[in-house]
């Protein structure tokens, strides 16, 4: 069994994301569990330099998780718990969900009708240029949907703006930076722009053009045999 790790957004704020996720999960036939417990892995407080509380989180959550199979919504938790807490010693076996949804597939576990949305793909700064994971979520992308490629992507992606505590100390810059990726996606002609990061989602939605994590796309898409 593994654990659902839903990170904070995801548990506390965009609910959407950690709904559907779960929608996927038993879709799938996939047994997991979720923590009453859970916290922040300490990615945020590592990022901004608040070195002593995130070693006080990582302890805490490291115990938790530490020699289970884990799934994660979240690109900044997936970094932090395959890299930073393995730096630490701790054992955790972590897939982010796109990870799992494309083995899912290829197991024949969960299918998805196509749709002729047309859809582009915002890389996660966490995903893409931290953890060298640019061609899961894009290649599920490709498959099902129209798929528009922007200019800039994969390691060469620009930031959403919510990164390295940017939105909260400079929410004007943070902004902005948000409005420059939703220009970009535009572009494309795509009708949504997909993600696979809450932080992501968070700040580039609330603007000009639907935004949506993959998971809240692809539960739309399950097949309905696997949902009877």
């Amino acid at each position: 069994m593994v654990i659902y790790f839903r990170g904070c957004l995801a548990r506390e704020r965009l609910h959407g994301i950690s709904r559907a996720t779960e929608k996927i999960l038993r879709a799938a036939g996939l047994e997991y569990r979720v923590l009453d417990e859970e916290s922040c892995c300490g990615s945020v407080l590592l990022r901004t330099g608040f070195l002593e509380e995130a070693e006080i989180q990582i302890s805490r959550t490291g115990s938790m998780l530490d020699g289970e199979e884990v799934v994660v919504s979240c690109a900044g938790c997936y970094r932090t718990l395959s890299r930073d807490y393995r730096e630490r010693g701790y054992n955790i076996a972590v897939k982010h969900i796109s990870q799992l949804i494309e083995e899912l597939m290829a197991e024949g576990r969960i299918e998805f009708e196509k749709t002729d949305l047309k859809v582009t793909y915002h890389d996660p700064c966490h995903l893409s240029r931290h953890s060298d994971e640019r061609d899961t979520s894009r290649a599920i992308l490709m498959e099902l949907t129209d798929f528009r490629e922007m200019e800039h992507h994969g390691r060469d992606s620009r930031c959403c703006g919510a990164g390295g505590g940017l939105r909260s100390a400079q929410p004007d810059v943070s902004s902005a930076v948000a409005s420059s990726r939703i220009e970009e996606a535009e572009g494309t002609g795509a009708d949504v722009l997909c993600t696979s990061c809450p932080f992501c989602s968070l700040n580039l939605g609330a603007r000009s053009m639907r935004v949506m994590d993959i998971t809240e796309l692809l539960s739309e898409l399950i097949r309905r045999r696997n949902v009877e």
